[in-house]
Formats: structure tokens, C-alpha cells, sequence
């Protein structure tokens, strides 16, 4: 579904992205892990169209790169940032129904399901979203996402900060993207639930791809976790 070959990625002069080459299934979550630094969020925000790149990025067989970032959201991708971007005075429901994708006859995703997921969210959707927590707001913009059907997600840290009540909902959250046979490319740093829920890992060092196997193969390669994960 989606391929990168040969990808570089600037911010300016700096030279961030130093040939990235990879690729991402149909029903598949790839983990991309490193350290900060290391070009992880780089490599989603130019497959997204919001970071210059060059080299080829393609969906579908279809070159991608160097569109604009709603033309790539319309063919099928969603992404949700690091930093959120909820519409802060817009209520919850709100916020869920600009997610939604005009012309999609049968989604795979309904408000029910999100407020299945994060009951929490139901409790708060007459809310104004920019009083919620940052787990709350994390729960409201992997769900607005989902909204628009995407066939396949990039996830840019999502459990970054959260309580570790809310980082296992996030955890149940991509099981259930897999369970239905959404592709995933999870940016994570914490090991033990890209680990758990990903068919493959990607680790990234220095803008490049330095290791790529299963989760098993990682766990057994201490060597690179110790040199490219550990702090």
C-alpha cells in the first residue's frame, strides 16, 4: 500500500532525512521507533505532504510526493500529530464530526464506536475540547481521525505523557485498528507496546533505517536496541 524508496527530507539547509526506504502492508502495523532526533516524525510529516521531501513516496502505486497534505488525507491517509490539533472551541462532537468524509456511502467507523472505545469521550461530547485533559484531547484526535475512514493511519507518539491508564485505552485502541484491518504506522518510544501490538519494527538513527524485523527479532538484538533505543 504504502512505499517509501530513497526518501531525504530537509528542514532548510539541514539535511534530515537520508534515504528512508520502507514499506507498509494492507492490515499491517509497523512500528517506527528511535530516539528523538532520529527522524521518526520527519519521515510521517513528509509522507503527508507537510515536510518537503525527495526520492518517491507512493500509495497505491500512485507517487504521492509533493501533493498537498488534504489531497493525500482524501486518497485514504490519515495522520494524527504529535501535538493533536483539536479544535479547541468546538465541542467534542463537534470535533468528531469534522473528522467525518463527505461521500463515504458505508464507513467502517460510527460515533458509537469512538464513544465504545473512550466512554470517556461520550461523558464529555457536549464539552468544549479545550478543557479537557491531554489524555482526553489524545483519545479525541486519534478518534477524529478515525472518522474519516482512513485505510491506513500514522500515529505520531501517541502515549506520550499519558497516564498509564490512558496509554493501555491507546493500546486497546490499535488492537482494535488491527483487528479491523486497518494499516498502521506507529511512531512510539515505548517499547513495550509497539513491541506488543506491531507485525514489524522499523528503528531509525541519524535520519536513516538501521534495523528492520519482527518484534521477536528485535527483542533478541540487544545490540541495537542498546545503541539506537536505550537512553
Amino acid at each position: 500500500m504504502l512505499k517509501l524508496h530513497d526518501l531525504h527530507a530537509f528542514y532548510g539547509k539541514s539535511h534530515v532525512l537520508h534515504g528512508v526506504s520502507f514499506d507498509v502492508g494492507p492490515g499491517e502495523i509497523v512500528a517506527l521507533l528511535g530516539r528523538n532526533g532520529s527522524g521518526r516524525s520527519t519521515t510521517v510529516k513528509t509522507i503527508m505532504g507537510l515536510v518537503e521531501g525527495q526520492g518517491a513516496v507512493s500509495w497505491r502505486d500512485e507517487a504521492i510526493l509533493g501533493r498537498q497534505a488534504y489531497e493525500i488525507a482524501h486518497l485514504g491517509i490519515g495522520y494524527v500529530p504529535e501535538n493533536r490539533d483539536i479544535f479547541p472551541k468546538l465541542t467534542v462532537h463537534q470535533n468528531l464530526m469534522l473528522g467525518e468524509k463527505r461521500g463515504k456511502k458505508q464507513p467502517r467507523w460510527s460515533f458509537d464506536d469512538m464513544y465504545g472505545m473512550f466512554p470517556r469521550l461520550k461523558e464529555r461530547q457536549h464539552t468544549e475540547a479545550g478543557v479537557l485533559s491531554g489524555g482526553e484531547q489524545q483519545m479525541l484526535t486519534l478518534c477524529r481521525t478515525l472518522m474519516g475512514d482512513p485505510d491506513l493511519i500514522m500515529i505520531d507518539e501517541p502515549t506520550e505523557g499519558l497516564a498509564p491508564k490512558i496509554v493501555e485505552l491507546v493500546a486497546e485502541y490499535l488492537r482494535e485498528l488491527k483487528r479491523r484491518g486497518v494499516s498502521v504506522l506507529l511512531v512510539e518510544q515505548k517499547l513495550t507496546i509497539a513491541l506488543e501490538v506491531s507485525q514489524r519494527c522499523l528503528v531509525m538513527g541519524h535520519g536513516q533505517i538501521v534495523f528492520e524485523g519482527t518484534p521477536a527479532e528485535l527483542k533478541a538484538n540487544a545490540y541495537v536496541r542498546k545503541e539506537w533505543l536505550e537512553v
